[in-house]
């Protein structure tokens, strides 16, 4: 008996524990969720999250999640704070028993928030250890190692609204698109309109230096976006955090653990965790000086190794970048063995602007995530010994590369319902008439150019023209498109003057052979004015044929022309090592009009041959310039330039009796040139030494003739404050100097700092000297040319850069040769403008 009542009291007593456990339970509420970075969508771990103006709380976990359970809220909104950003609250339903709280933090660090206790910092203690271990953590520092990397680069537009698409007559069409607006956050929608993924596997040796990369696979979708798209590539944005200077959209920005990083931050430690099982501190930092090339954020370090876990970076509109409202940068890294730590993903976000921040913008993401990682193995030793081209890009796409599965089961992270929305939406749009029509439209505008299919005209801004010669000039330009076909460009023109009665024109093809490395065929004929043409290095931004080219020359000056009859082919090729060739045949026939002097008036009994104005000519350029970076177009590319200086060396020979020719002659010049040099924290300089020899004599147009500047359009290239065929030379040696300063002295006045102007000078000079021969050939007729004998040529410059992001002022002086007795003042100074388009 006693045992049956204990029996039944133990069973009283249990029902009622299961009874009261259910009661509490439907009592409790449940709050989880997520805290991340609103512009880059990184997890944000250890962030606050808690119910303000009370002790109930709790920390997000190192994936930035987070889960609190109570009895009842004790308030309809919650809270998240991190350091380095923006509080934000969340409304809650107080009904509700469980409910997922996803919280986004801008990014908003404030100076008298960010205070170090007077004493010892521990913050700096941590930086110098982390400044020490740098030559050791940095991954450059290995012998080798390989990988495999998945690359993706979405683009979308900021600001795109729905109603705005239903009300508006000319985007209404397109209403259809608003299906994939993003609205997870619905104050700040965007719209998916490009993506591209690629998977391959990388190769690096350090010594000798070597690197490879294997694609394997890649897709693309979207409308096209070249620029946008190579410059958030992996090529042209790859960031080293353990570098005292941080290159970003090319500016160099200083890394918070630079050697000299306690000069341009403040630093704080604000945290202890664990992450992965290793202890690490966070760091946060702030610029001493907002207005300088620096970041704010925080880092994560290892406690022992003092390896960077985890690197945020970001720079808002303080950063004197134009385009680009904010940009944030997110690198992790994971240790591989007890030392090595290796970087597992590098994230990119870039928020463009260019007609205000409430107008449509646009949201560049590129991420890199790496994985399979190998370090100082001998098997990568042994790839490169087995490949006999190791600095290249090899294209070896595996089978079934493009299906949908394939990249579902090879994504480190899988797609966004907006990204795998792109698809189908850029299907239906490129179908659409109009949307071809509005393309086509923008196009137009920016670029003059129109598209017919395989043919386009333009640019218009040639079609009509003024000069002193052929008083208007009417002209017309054609050329084919990639839709003729992607690796051939033919392109002329005709041109017709209406005082002299003459047709002009050219026709050309290119037919590329190779992309990359680059190889090309070139072959034009021309019968045309010189159009103010230099005679060394590239064409300038504008010449004579121009419509606006007639107001903005200087006064006083008569315009100089020969009328050139060219016949010329050309075969280009590079290596991927930076060494490339140019070879040349030119056959040329010169026409000069006054003031020039005739040819015949010059090499009369001193020069016989079939025509005194023809000449057959040879050439061969020699170029190394390793590690040269190019933005590519669709046939024409880019220079962004290289660390290291770019070596030229040319030879031309005239060669007699070929075609008419009548002169024998040798040429050669060689030179030293770098581009937008990084020289952090002084900017960049882009500078060229050359020199050169004409053997033989010769008449003036076939001599070196120094180029000048007739217009007060800026010139990189010419002399400003010379004329056209004012000196000549056949043998000299010269130097052109520009020194970009960002924001220089301006960033500390604070209007001038807001507008972000910018600061530069210019140094250029040559001296030269003519042979006995060539003097008495060109200096005894009713035309004076000069030269430089003893007597240099010097003109120094400065000016304001980025007037209203797109304009630039120069402001020259001609220090030497002393200017003649009768020379007005303005041959030596002028203020010249350009324009110029960079970030």
């Amino acid at each position: 008996m006693t045992d049956v009542l204990c029996i039944k009291r133990f069973t009283l007593l249990l029902f009622l524990a299961f009874t009261y456990s259910i009661c509490i339970s439907a009592q409790q509420q449940t709050i989880s969720g997520s805290v991340k970075d609103a512009q880059t969508g990184e997890y944000l771990p250890f962030a606050n999250v808690y119910f303000k103006g009370t002790s109930h709380g709790v920390r997000t976990n190192e994936d930035g999640q987070f889960s609190l359970t109570l009895h009842s809220l004790p308030g309809d909104s919650l809270t998240a704070s991190v350091m380095g950003y923006n509080m934000m609250v969340m409304r809650l339903n107080r009904q509700a028993a469980r409910q997922t709280v996803n919280f986004e933090l801008e990014r908003g660090i404030r100076i008298k928030e960010f205070v170090v206790n007077a004493g010892i910092n521990p913050a700096l203690i941590i930086l110098r250890k982390v400044i020490q271990r740098k030559p050791v953590n940095d991954m450059h520092a290995l012998d080798n190692y390989s990988l495999k990397a998945y690359n993706k680069v979405e683009i979308d537009l900021k600001h795109i609204q729905e109603r705005h698409l239903q009300r508006n007559r000319l985007l209404k069409p397109f209403a259809f698109i608003a299906k994939n607006i993003d609205s997870t956050s619905e104050d700040k929608p965007f719209l998916p309109i490009f993506l591209t993924e690629s998977l391959s596997s990388f190769y690096y040796q350090q010594s000798p230096s070597r690197q490879k990369e294997v694609i394997h696979a890649q897709q693309t979708s979207g409308i096209k976006t070249d620029a946008i798209q190579q410059y958030l590539g992996s090529m042209y944005q790859k960031l080293n955090i353990y570098d005292n200077y941080i290159q970003l959209f090319s500016k160099q920005f200083v890394s918070p653990i630079s050697n000299s990083g306690t000069f341009y931050y403040h630093y704080k430690m604000l945290d202890t965790q664990y992450i992965r099982g290793k202890k690490c501190y966070l760091i946060s930092f702030v610029p001493r000086r907002p207005e300088e090339l620096v970041f704010k954020g925080e880092f994560w370090v290892h406690d022992s190794t003092f390896a960077i876990q985890k690197m945020s970076l970001y720079a808002d509109k303080d950063a004197n970048i134009n385009f680009i409202n904010k940009v944030s940068v997110v690198q992790e890294f994971a240790p591989l063995n007890d030392s090595a730590w290796f970087i597992i993903k590098d994230i990119l976000v870039a928020d463009f602007t260019v007609l205000g921040k409430k107008s449509v913008n646009v949201i560049g993401r590129r991420s890199l995530l790496y994985d399979s990682i190998r370090v100082n193995r001998p098997e990568v030793t042994a790839y490169f010994n087995n490949n006999g081209n190791p600095d290249a890009v090899e294209v070896a796409l595996y089978n079934a590369s493009t299906a949908r599965s394939f990249w579902d089961s090879i994504r480190p992270v899988s797609l966004s319902k907006n990204e795998r929305a792109i698809y189908a939406m850029v299907d239906t749009l490129q179908q659409l008439p109009l949307f071809k029509t509005y393309t086509n439209t923008l196009k137009f505008v920016f670029t003059g150019k129109k598209e017919f299919g395989p043919i386009e005209i333009g640019p218009v801004y040639r079609m009509i023209s003024m000069n002193q010669l052929e008083k208007q000039r009417v002209r017309i330009d054609l050329g084919t498109t990639p839709r003729f076909n992607p690796m051939l460009r033919l392109r002329g023109h005709l041109a017709y003057g209406v005082a002299d009665q003459e047709l002009k024109g050219h026709v050309s093809a290119l037919w590329i052979l190779s992309r990359y490395p680059r190889k090309a065929l070139y072959a034009s004929y021309t019968h045309e004015l010189d159009n103010g043409g230099i005679s060394r290095g590239e064409h300038e931004e504008i010449g004579t044929d121009n419509v606006f080219t007639l107001l903005l020359r200087k006064p006083g000056i008569k315009q100089k022309f020969i009328l050139l009859d060219e016949k010329r082919a050309d075969y280009f090729t590079e290596w991927r090592n930076g060494f490339s060739i140019h070879i040349k045949g030119v056959n040329q026939a010169f026409y000069p009009y006054a003031p020039l002097p005739a040819v015949d008036s010059i090499v009369k009994g001193r020069i016989t041959g079939q025509s005194n104005n023809i000449t057959t000519e040879l050439g061969i350029k020699l170029r190394y310039a390793p590690g040269e970076k190019f933005l590519q177009g669709r046939f024409d590319r880019i220079s962004l330039g290289s660390k290291y200086p770019a070596l030229t060396l040319e030879y031309d020979a005239g060669i007699k009796g070929v075609l008419g020719s009548s002169y024998h002659y040798h040429k050669l010049e060689a030179t030293i040139a770098g581009k937008h040099v990084k020289i952090a924290p002084l900017g960049k300089l882009t500078y060229e030494v050359y020199a050169g020899k004409i053997f033989n004599p010769l008449p003036y147009f076939l001599l070196e003739n120094h180029p000048g500047n007739e217009i007060y359009y800026y010139s990189g290239r010419a002399f400003n404050m010379m004329n056209r065929f004012e000196f000549i030379s056949d043998e000299y040696a010269g130097f052109n100097l520009e020194h970009h300063l960002e924001g220089g002295l301006f960033n500390y006045i604070p209007l001038l700092k807001k507008m972000k102007l910018r600061q530069f000078w210019t140094a250029k000079g040559v001296i030269g000297s003519l042979s006995p021969e060539n003097t008495a050939m060109n200096m005894h007729t009713s035309y004076r040319f000069r030269t430089l004998e003893a007597h240099p040529y010097i003109e120094v410059g400065t000016g304001i850069d980025n007037i209203l992001r797109f304009f630039r002022v120069d402001f020259v002086w001609r220090l030497a040769p002393k200017p003649l007795p009768q020379e007005a003042y303005h041959r030596r100074f002028g203020i010249f403008g350009s324009f110029r388009l960079n970030f």
